[in-house]
């Protein structure tokens, strides 16, 4: 039987496996053709509108109705795990950073605890440290679900709700930019803390920031929740039970949708989640509308854990946001300079003129890193699309032997035919939102 799919065939003990391969849109028409049914086998994507990234969808129809459909993926390919193990440490920070670019927060959360843990200072980090993490880990999941609301309403026609919430998108970046000076790719959390202080002021805009949102949110939902248009379009549609999910690894908004209350942020406490009030939201549709109102809400109960860390955060201004040891606390003992770029004064007059040893260590650090024990671990944190987590390998040396990061974008695109098997081609687009996979973090 010629394969309509792509050109590469292999038998297995499971039966024939075929390889969809770039370029083979001949191939494909001509295996249909000798098919001679009525099915069709069109392309959607790769391309933004639709398909939710650069992702592929190979979608084999028989009229309007899905029989089949399979994702090709691998065109946003970076070699970024590959590229760690060239680097230092801390410079691997700056590289998974840029994976999943709309969570950039959480890919270097899971790193860096994976870090920590070979380096047995997990307990060392300064509480300053743990609450900032937290915070801007909870900015970022509001930024990450605005996204995945804005774009999932703009691909089915609801251009308010795509203008409305990049507008909330544009302050959490504000902050963002405040805070690391960088709207995205921070690399501002580092094995052994963060790299700077809250600056002056950045408290009182983010208490600004919480009061806008609570006001904000509910626009959306008097947009959606009730709209009969809205809810046409997403309920019963990306149906996934929990025995699906189970079956598949599926994690985050997509398995909440089935009333199973994981959250790894309350099963597997981490950087103190255990000490913060917050609610694991569900939902029991197994529906992309379920999804939808996964996240809305999940961004409520984010403000709260944000509005919590910003009050600890009133009691500890010039508190130290990195460990102790010289030996790896680079480069947060830096200081900027009064012009915001570069050094300080008194830090290029210290390493510089004062001390031998400290030029002599501060040169060492910064080009070659620090070593760390040889070992593995693996420490997943929750991000905004489900469990993210970084294994890291080390021999002893001054760079990731390995570093290989579970991506629940990657494991939920598995649920991609599931969803849209037996639905209509529309259904295809509203299913795939519903899952809100970032195409860098699925092709890394």
């Amino acid at each position: 039987m010629n394969d309509p799919y792509g050109a590469a065939e292999s038998e297995t003990t499971q039966g024939r496996v075929f390889t969809v391969t770039g370029q083979d849109w001949d191939s494909v028409v001509q295996g249909v053709a000798e098919e001679a049914d009525d099915r069709v086998v069109v392309n959607m994507g790769p391309q933004h509108p639709s398909t939710h990234g650069v992702l592929r969808l190979i979608l084999e129809l028989d009229g309007e109705t899905v029989t089949e459909a399979r994702a090709g993926i691998g065109y946003l390919h970076t070699g970024i795990e590959k590229n760690m193990e060239f680097r230092s440490w801390v410079q691997g920070v700056t590289f998974c950073t840029r994976m999943d670019y709309l969570a950039p927060f959480h890919n270097e959360l899971t790193y860096c605890l994976g870090v920590e843990r070979l380096l047995g200072i997990e307990d060392d980090i300064p509480e300053a440290a743990q609450v900032m993490r937290v915070l801007l880990s909870e900015l970022n999941r509001i930024s990450s679900h605005l996204v995945a609301i804005a774009t999932g309403g703009m691909e089915i026609g609801a251009l308010t709700v795509m203008t409305i919430g990049f507008r909330e998108r544009e302050l959490v970046l504000d902050l963002f930019e405040l805070i690391t000076g960088l709207r995205m790719n921070h690399a501002f959390i580092r094995p052994g803390g963060v790299a700077q202080q809250m600056p002056p002021g950045a408290l009182d805009q983010i208490r600004e920031f919480i009061a806008l949102m609570k006001k904000r949110l509910p626009e959306y939902a008097a947009l959606c929740n009730a709209n009969p248009i809205f809810k046409g379009r997403l309920e019963g549609v990306g149906y996934l039970d929990l025995a699906g999910c189970m079956a598949l690894g599926i994690t985050g908004p997509v398995l909440r949708s089935t009333g199973y209350p994981w959250d790894l942020r309350k099963t597997q406490p981490y950087s103190g989640y255990e000490d913060y009030e917050f609610d694991v939201v569900t939902w029991d549709t197994c529906d992309s509308y379920g999804r939808f109102r996964i996240r809305l809400e999940e961004m409520w109960q984010s403000l709260r854990i944000v509005e919590q860390c910003a009050d600890r955060l009133e009691g500890l201004v010039g508190a130290p946001v990195m460990v102790g040891d010289k030996k790896i606390a680079w480069p947060s003992q830096l200081a900027v300079g009064a012009d915001g770029m570069g050094n300080s004064l008194d830090h290029i007059k210290h390493i510089m003129g004062e001390s031998m040893e400290a030029l002599i260590h501060h040169f060492k650090l910064v080009t070659e890193g620090f070593r760390v024990p040889a070992g593995q671990a693996y420490v997943p944190v929750e991000s905004p699309r489900g469990e993210l987590g970084a294994h890291v390998v080390s021999d002893g040396g001054t760079r990731p032997y390995r570093a290989h990061f579970r991506d629940p974008s990657f494991t939920n695109l598995q649920a991609t035919s599931v969803m849209s098997e037996g639905g209509m081609v529309a259904d295809v687009i509203v299913a795939i939102a519903s899952i809100d996979p970032v195409m860098g973090g699925v092709d890394r």
